[in-house]
């Protein structure tokens, strides 16, 4: 991975600065700290472990995680003169939401799908019909950078004020090179100027776009030989995936835009399986990908290769809640060993920027428990992302990335569904909102 720009202490609540002062969150009804399990994503039963603590309290200085756990333990030798305290009484204090799939980066609107999709219309028949990627494609192509970054800065505002503290962003909407490149671009732009940690993906090979219809082999040659190198010359991105899936890109034009982009050190995803098992699961654990996203037509067979090779899967239950399809059996998934990430799909077609949305939706449709569920938003989808050692639990090192909401207990999250719990969040120990 490359490195990422410091995290600065900023001014907060009438002026006082932080720099140089402990920040202590205490008295909090329950504390998920996510410790343990030697820095591996959980699977099986450690999936249930969310290292609560009654009553907890947690030590933030110069922007890290000092010490997390019991009230009387992590603060028995902390001078708290000069600090600077946030009371946590009767609320859940808890690692900031990692979102591990989205597609931020993109212009237009598809609300106009809504309908089509109550009318019984398939994923299929609304591409045909014009929607789809190729027609936010259309909009994002004549898109500026100016407005795009624009666009950017909003939603990440509102998944920061939804406790989102990191997050993954995907190209996928220009199709051709130049557009592409100006969507890792904005990425770029956003991840310099936004309080959020952008870890960023090429996906070129979202869709073939019209220019190449009837030739998708020609597409991906462009892909390999146009698109790639730049993206790599630039340092644009950390991850290449690829939307391997029926009348999209088939499983060996897959494994060549993934292999290819390892020549260049892009880290292999795989969008696997959404729509038919076209074999992505195998796909992912045969080139070893860091995860493998959407699985809802995904083999046994392929849920236990990726689970023998610890590839991460991503399970998008916003995208079966949006467009109509099965949900992943999470927990068939989670029997057969595999560690499981959630993820919000933030795009056009699943407009939705809160992760406590996809805790409540795994909880009611996808039978994870509510423990199960918030290891996947944290820790497991940190490892999903490769920030594992940096975020997704409270670990003495790492970063101060904190949220704290109005609500005492960690399985209110999804039973009061529809709500933003999140009061305050603390990023690299800076107050970002609260």
């Amino acid at each position: 991975m490359k490195a990422r720009r410091a995290h600065k202490i900023r001014q907060v609540r009438g002026g006082e600065s932080l720099e140089g002062r402990l920040l202590i969150i205490d008295n909090a009804s329950e504390l998920l700290t996510l410790k343990g399990n030697n820095g591996r994503p959980r699977k099986g039963e450690g999936m249930k472990d969310l290292g609560s603590v009654q009553n907890g309290a947690v030590v933030i200085e110069d922007g890290r995680i000092s010490k997390a756990g019991p009230k009387e333990e992590v603060l028995s030798d902390v001078d708290v003169e000069g600090a600077f305290v946030v009371d946590a009484s009767g609320k859940l204090v808890m690692p900031g939401f990692v979102d591990p799939h989205t597609h931020l980066v993109f212009a237009g609107s598809r609300e106009r799908e809504l309908s089509w999709k109550i009318e019984g219309a398939s994923y299929k028949d609304i591409a045909e019909r014009g929607g789809g990627i190729v027609s936010t494609m259309k909009a994002t192509r004549e898109a500026s950078h100016k407005y795009l970054f624009q666009l950017g800065i909003q939603r990440l505002d509102v998944m920061l004020r939804h406790g989102t503290t990191s997050l993954e962003i995907k190209s996928g909407y220009g199709l051709r090179t130049k557009d592409e490149i100006k969507i890792l671009e904005v990425i770029k732009s956003l991840s310099e100027e936004h309080r959020t940690d952008i870890s960023p993906t090429f996906l070129g090979a979202h869709a073939v776009p019209p220019e190449f219809k009837g030739n998708t082999d020609a597409y991906v040659d462009k892909v390999m030989k146009e698109m790639l190198p730049i993206v790599a010359d630039e340092e644009l991105a950390d991850f290449c995936d690829v939307f391997c899936e029926k009348g999209y890109f088939d499983e060996d034009q897959s494994r060549r835009i993934l292999d290819e982009g390892r020549t260049y050190g892009l880290i292999p995803k795989v969008h696997a399986d959404e729509l038919s098992d076209m074999r992505g699961a195998e796909l992912a654990a045969e080139i070893g990908a860091i995860s493998a996203d959407h699985l809802e037509k995904s083999s046994d067979a392929g849920i236990g290769r990726m689970a023998d090779r610890n590839v991460i899967g991503v399970l998008l239950p916003g995208t079966s809640f949006s467009t109509n399809l099965e949900y992943p059996n999470a927990k068939h998934i989670m029997d057969l060993g595999l560690p499981v990430a959630l993820a919000t799909d933030f795009n056009p077609n699943c407009w939705t920027k809160s992760m406590q949305f996809i805790v409540s939706l795994a909880c009611y449709k996808m039978g994870m428990f509510p423990s199960e569920a918030i290891v996947a938003s944290t820790i497991n989808a940190a490892h999903a992302i490769g920030k594992a050692s940096e975020v997704g639990s409270m670990e003495t090192g790492k970063l101060g990335d904190v949220i704290v909401l109005n609500i005492e207990n960690h399985e209110q999250i999804p039973y009061r569904f529809g709500f933003n719990h999140v009061e305050t969040v603390i990023k690299a120990g800076e107050i970002v909102h609260g």
